[in-house]
């Protein structure tokens, strides 16, 4: 796995590209225009005769009836129809046949199924080759047409994410169901929560492992040349992948049962160690690497004793618009020192992509959008995550300059000492992604005395953890690290590479 906060490419798992030789893909759109609407039609169909049957099963329950399992004529009678359905709806799709290898364990082997890799919404196609065992799904999807009826039927687990009462409300559930002894069906859950391009593994989230029952890991694989079935966070559309994959003759899947993982009483007990250790036996299963990899918010990010850094860093990307769009080192610069100087003057720090084309001196305004794209989700950003983000990472200040600024601007109760709420803030703007678990960074703080600015200096230069930070992502003037392994270098710097690649050794100057 790589070190740097702005590396990783060549195994980026949430960055999938459709690569398409030039006769694929003039075979694909002749093949297209006559399978894909037929195709499209046909699936619609068995959708829209999936949802009567969907609502039917549930007809005129009550709410505390729907809360326990389906059981009697509602089950025998409707259960099968909606298996055909789903394999039907698949079939159409191009899925002709769906290879299976190895053993579905039973409910009582095991209560939970976890499949990886999670590559695409196709992925659902596991579903009616497992006998529809219940799924976890956020509580929007309920309010979708067919697809609300469908997770209904399941009687699957809803979450709001946001919500922490109902992330509550969901790990109940979901241990309550895989121990109630059989009462509940088998569940399945895609532990790594999000879909990637399959080359790695990432981090899995300890949702299934929590109530310590064994789990039946479970492999999806996709052995067709081209590989258009993945959607991810970056790259090939959901839609383009939906025209590439309907516009194939077939499409090749393998369902591979693994044997039943049973937990030891560690793991029982530490619900992570447990995730950790089937995440590294699929991993070795499947050829790939196990990695720390995590979708976290709307950044792909590795983990760092609890830290969020990004696998694409915006403050890097920030610099290479500016330096595309003709910016010197110098003009960086002197841009980041007068925003610094403009959040220091206690007047609202967010701006607006108008703002910010005025206020870098651009030429247009889609630089400007680009960069608050970068850090928010609408075209306003806040001034202090670009220019500390961006100067941490340049090397144009000295990590006691800069830290004094951060630390002044979220010591909210101007004590001199950092709550965990400042320090999130804190390290949020410094690293350039929101920092949403600081529990154990701050723990470490605290540990060496009170979170003064000096100890949180203290623990970046010297922590074996916290360190990493000044050597794999952060870059300042002048600084050198006690870490053995750079041997009084200038952090991130040896020989003119930084972070990996060449570097400009007139930066540190």
């Amino acid at each position: 796995m790589t070190s740097s906060c702005d590396d990783g490419r060549a195994r980026h798992p949430f960055i999938n590209f459709v690569d398409i030789s030039t006769a694929l893909r003039i075979r694909g759109i002749l093949l297209g225009w006559i399978l894909f609407p037929i195709r499209a039609t046909l699936t619609t169909l068995f959708l829209l005769l999936m949802w009567p049957v969907a609502r039917l099963r549930l007809a005129g329950l009550s709410e505390a009836e729907r809360a326990v399992p389906v059981q009697g004529w509602r089950q025998w009678f409707f259960f099968p129809i909606m298996v055909f359905l789903s394999r039907a709806a698949y079939f159409c799709m191009g899925f002709l046949w769906i290879k299976v290898k190895g053993r579905q364990a039973d409910l009582k082997e095991a209560p939970v199924l976890v499949v990886a890799p999670h590559s695409t919404f196709l992925d659902m196609l596991v579903l009616p080759v497992t006998g529809l065992p219940t799924v976890v799904s956020r509580s929007e999807n309920i309010r979708l047409p067919v697809i609300g009826a469908l997770l209904e039927f399941n009687q699957a687990v809803m979450v709001n994410r946001k919500d922490p009462e109902s992330r509550k409300k969901c790990v109940s559930q979901i241990c309550e169901r895989v121990t109630s002894d059989g009462r509940w069906p088998q569940m399945l859950m895609f532990p790594e929560g999000t879909t990637t391009n399959g080359r790695v593994l990432i981090k899995f989230k300890p949702g299934a492992f929590l109530a310590g029952v064994p789990v039946q890991p479970v492999l999806l694989h996709y052995p067709n040349n081209p590989d258009t079935v993945r959607w991810t966070w970056k790259g090939t559309t959901w839609l383009a992948a939906l025209w590439h994959t309907l516009s194939q003759l077939y499409t090749n899947v393998t369902v591979e049962f693994l044997p039943v993982y049973t937990p030891s009483e560690e793991e029982k007990d530490n619900p992570d160690v447990y995730a950790e250790n089937v995440q590294k036996l699929m991993a070795n299963a499947l050829g790939v690497p196990a990695t720390d990899y995590v979708m976290d918010g709307r950044f792909p990010v590795r983990k760092l004793g609890g830290l969020s850094l990004p696998l694409e860093s915006p403050a890097q990307e920030t610099l290479r618009l500016l330096r595309r769009h003709g910016f010197t080192d110098a003009h960086v610069e002197a841009l980041m020192n007068t925003m610094i100087d403009s959040c220091r003057s206690g007047q609202s720090t967010m701006v607006t992509a108008d703002h910010l084309t005025s206020l870098l001196g651009l030429t247009d305004r889609i630089t400007a959008l680009k960069i608050c794209s970068l850090y928010s989700k609408d075209q306003t950003v806040d001034l202090k995550h670009v220019c500390v983000s961006v100067s941490a990472v340049s090397g144009f200040t000295s990590l006691e300059s800069l830290l004094h600024t951060v630390f002044t601007w979220y010591d909210s109760d101007d004590d001199g000492l950092l709550s965990s709420d400042d320090l999130s803030a804190l390290m949020g703007v410094l690293v350039g992604v929101p920092q949403y678990d600081i529990t154990e960074m701050y723990s470490a703080l605290t540990s060496r005395g009170r979170p003064t600015e000096a100890s949180l200096q203290n623990i970046l230069m010297t922590h074996p953890v916290y360190g990493k930070l000044l050597t794999d992502c952060l870059r300042f003037r002048g600084l050198t690290t006690a870490d053995a392994n750079h041997k009084g270098i200038v952090n991130g710097l040896n020989r003119g590479f930084y972070n990996g690649h060449k570097t400009n050794n007139h930066l540190m100057k």
